[in-house]
């Protein structure tokens, strides 16, 4: 009789936070649409004011690369480009 109700109570504790674990994760879901959202618009406002979005995507993309990374990138990128006599 011990036994079961030890495993019932697992049960029950298991189950709720397994719940709990779901509607966390629900929660940061909603919370991730909102923060898109949020930067839907303030690309409409960057395109809105007259700059160009994707140099802008590109920039903050740049913006997350290491100092090193982003020479190495652009070094392959330049060797590429004279290799193909596109400069």
């Amino acid at each position: 009789m011990t036994d079961d109700i030890t495993t019932e109570t697992a049960q029950t504790i298991a189950t709720g936070q397994l719940r709990a674990f779901i509607e966390r994760y629900e929660r940061l879901d909603e919370e991730k649409k909102a923060i898109s959202d949020d930067q839907k618009e303030l690309v409409a406002e960057v395109k809105g004011s007259g700059f160009d979005v994707k140099a802008f995507k590109e920039i903050i993309k740049l913006r997350k690369k290491e100092d090193h990374e982003r020479q190495e990138e652009e070094a392959m990128i330049q060797l590429y480009m004279d290799a193909l006599g596109m400069t």
